[in-house]
């Protein structure tokens, strides 16, 4: 059953910049740092110190409960375990590697002889021993993911979509690796036992469509459903809905619906983790947009600091306004370029003075356009004033959590208020509330 998902609106995409640009491998940097916090969920524990000698591959982090491994992305010496600079603006503890550019293995994982023969238990411990999270940026512990689903899944969705403008990331993993998307995604068919399993992919993506269709054949239980472009589409929820038609109630998982969503790039992980015993270190970075001089997109180790990736880019143009990670709807703006790649960089957008659309006093006009894109049916501008208010009350009951901070309601916004900014912070103040 196919359905279309309430709100949404329709950005200029600017895939053009970097669609077609076959990933390039990017060659490792002399020194990498690793966040010990690459997932949503506890920040790992360092198992390496200064002076330790590390394979590429090793555990160097790991942690009990919401966690997965990290991995170094290098082979070398340990130079610091310190803070460092982070995506998320904080500053975070890191693992800092010397490369010797030996790239030694580590055989801590290894590709398994018979992955035909495994259990649905043994390839999740695999998927949680690799290190593997939510690829599209979301960064959800994918072994949680499928344990949680296991019993109660009647679908399982590939979300190919990659509907944030600009970010051509999967679409190129696509068009150069669709078959090892799709024998992930048959690995994790064989934990969830589901009775439909479908691709779901955007109709602005003709080449890796192609791709998908010429492998049919090979995968019959796979189905490719293609769906008009409109953001935030490649949303779990809003995908979910789009194609089977089932809401996914507020404060509920995909699991409660009978349904489990890993974006593409976690499908293929999944593959190289188990038929090849690799863990994640390295993953396809979009770099793009008009501040950068050669949009492309790159195959960077995690921990490659995002200067090195803009300068293999060509640099940054001279009228520079905003560096962001990710893209112009969902990401994070970055004040310091020392911060390094993760698994969750779908992409380095750089954007110049003439697209900033920021004025000095944002005004609401009352237009209402807010209320009707937002696709999760919530009231942002009623909630952009209780945050700035305080009033915890009157935010619990217009359901603040409820929100994916997908954009929607910023972008279509006039007056230029900074919705998801203070729907964001009106967030963090419900968890610090409720925890204590």
């Amino acid at each position: 059953m196919r359905s279309k998902f309430f709100g949404g609106v329709h950005p200029d995409p600017r895939k053009e910049l970097s669609a077609g640009r076959v990933p390039t491998p990017l060659p490792a940097p002399a020194q990498v740092v690793i966040p010990m916090a690459q997932h949503i969920g506890a920040v790992c524990t360092p198992l390496v110190q200064p002076g330790d000698t590390v394979a590429m591959g090793q555990k160097i982090g790991d942690g009990p409960g919401l966690c997965v491994p990290v991995h170094a992305s290098v082979s070398g010496r340990v130079a610091a375990v310190e803070p460092r600079p982070h995506v998320t603006g904080r500053e975070v503890l890191s693992v800092v590697i010397e490369n010797d550019f030996q790239d030694t293995p580590s055989r801590e994982l290894s590709p398994h002889p018979n992955p035909d023969a495994l259990t649905a238990e043994e390839i999740v411990t695999i998927i949680r021993e690799a290190g593997i999270v939510g690829m599209g940026g979301a960064t959800f512990p994918t072994d949680v993911k499928a344990n949680t689903g296991i019993g109660k899944v009647d679908t399982l969705i590939a979300n190919a979509c990659e509907c944030e403008p600009y970010i051509t990331a999967d679409d190129a993993l696509l068009c150069t690796h669709a078959a090892n998307v799709l024998r992930g995604l048959s690995l994790m068919r064989r934990v969830l036992e589901p009775e439909r399993t479908v691709l779901g992919i955007e109709d602005n993506k003709p080449e890796a469509i192609a791709k998908l269709r010429q492998l049919q054949e090979e995968f019959p239980d796979i189905e490719v459903a293609v769906l008009p472009t409109r953001y935030p589409q490649g949303a779990e929820k809003q995908l979910i809905q789009a194609l089977t038609g089932r809401q996914v109630p507020g404060g509920a998982l995909p699991a409660s619906v009978g349904c489990a969503v890993f974006n593409v790039a976690t499908c293929a992980s999944v593959y190289e983790a188990v038929y090849k015993g690799r863990p994640i270190t390295r993953r396809i970075v979009t770099v793009t947009g008009e501040g950068i001089r050669t949009p492309m997109n790159l195959i960077v180790r995690i921990g490659t600091p995002f200067s090195q990736v803009v300068e293999a880019a060509g640099g940054l143009t001279e009228d520079i306004w905003k560096v962001i990670s990710g893209g112009p709807m969902m990401g994070v703006a970055q004040r310091d370029l020392r911060a390094s790649v993760i698994k969750g960089t779908t992409g380095i957008l750089c954007l110049t003075a003439r697209q900033n659309g920021e004025v000095a006093h944002p005004t609401c006009i009352r237009c209402a356009k807010c209320v009707a894109a937002c696709p999760m049916k919530l009231q942002p501008l009623y909630l952009y004033r209780f945050e700035a208010a305080g009033d915890l009350d009157q935010l619990r009951r217009l359901h603040a959590m409820d929100c994916i901070e997908c954009g929607c309601c910023a972008h279509l916004c006039p007056g230029k208020l900074p919705l998801v900014e203070k729907i964001r912070a009106a967030k963090k103040r419900l968890k610090e509330a409720s925890a204590q």
